[in-house]
């Protein structure tokens, strides 16, 4: 009975694999890109002197800086980073 229970739930979990893979993944991709752009463009806005843009006064800034240390590198690294077509299409 165990045997034919385990059956059953694996092939339930393949078919909600399949179903999540055909409704939700691509959903689940550009919410995870869109939030990625946003955070960014956040840090942009905050930390812009850090690259020369100065966009907020610097007292905002240095009151957030504790929260966004963590991201600092990657955020250098993606806004410096040269473009090409391809970005554009992905």
């Amino acid at each position: 009975m165990t045997e034919e229970k385990e059956k059953k739930s694996s092939w339930f979990d393949g078919v909600k694999s399949v179903l999540y893979g055909m409704a939700g993944h691509d959903m689940a991709r550009y919410a995870l890109k869109t939030r990625g752009s946003m955070e960014h463009l956040f840090i942009l806005i905050t930390m812009g002197d850090l690259l020369g843009i100065p966009i907020l006064p610097p007292y905002y800034s240095l009151r957030l800086l504790p929260y966004v240390v963590p991201q600092i590198s990657t955020w250098k690294r993606r806004m410096l980073r040269e473009k090409d077509l391809t970005d554009a299409l992905a």
